[in-house]
């Protein structure tokens, strides 16, 4: 399974939870908007966490070397300009097997901005170094990742704001008509959804163990 794949079964999950999020029910006939430009920030599934092996061929369990997981992921958004412009935070916690010494651990990770749950828009690969003391089971650090959106991109149009929003009166040919349900509503819904995306830059063999175990 890659990487991409494991991206498009989260990104499910993230798009649908964006749309659930656009509208209740107005008393007035309408649907509230409440839907934001600011991207959607997450972990795509089974790259949250990281295992290193001593041997690194090795997948038994005492050969586990370092443990390590992306947690406390939140984010900042500004809006005001033309570019959205996005900070995510983010902790990483790792525990080594052995405390002898000590020791850093250099660890990939992407921030990915997602276009409608599928399209990648930017990948960037950085690194967080995690320092172990003497003695030391376990450690910790932080580190952050940014996106840019374009506003116009990640804003409904008028017309289908409008299907949106506009008062229905009982009796209306339209009054029963759930505007998400349009497919022209719902493809506008999904080009200006955008993710950024936060995991570790997984190998396919560490993927595939995340998958598998």
């Amino acid at each position: 399974m890659s990487v991409q794949k494991a991206f498009t079964a989260s990104l499910v999950l993230l798009s649908l939870g964006g749309c659930a999020k656009v509208g209740d029910i107005d008393v007035t006939g309408g649907i509230v908007a409440a839907r934001s430009a600011c991207p959607m920030v997450g972990i795509p599934n089974y790259t949250g966490d990281i295992t290193l092996f001593n041997p690194p061929e090795s997948r038994e369990a005492r050969a586990i070397d370092i443990v390590a997981n992306i947690t406390n992921l939140r984010s900042t958004c500004d809006d005001s300009g033309a570019q959205i412009y996005t900070q995510a935070t983010f902790d990483v916690l790792a525990r080594r097997s052995d405390p002898t010494g000590a020791r850093d651990v250099t660890l990939p990770y992407f921030a990915t901005v997602m276009r409608g749950g599928t399209a990648v828009v930017s990948k960037r690969v950085g690194q967080v170094t995690v320092h172990f003391e003497d003695g030391q089971y376990r450690a910790s650090a932080s580190d952050s990742a940014q996106s840019y959106v374009d506003k116009g991109q990640a804003t409904l149009p008028a017309d289908i704001q409008e299907r949106i929003t506009r008062k229905r009166k009982a009796g209306d040919s339209d009054a029963a008509v759930d505007p998400m349900a349009d497919p022209a509503v719902r493809a506008a819904l999904q080009r200006t959804s955008f993710e950024l995306l936060v995991g570790f830059n997984l190998t396919q063999d560490q993927l595939k163990y995340n998958v598998t175990r």
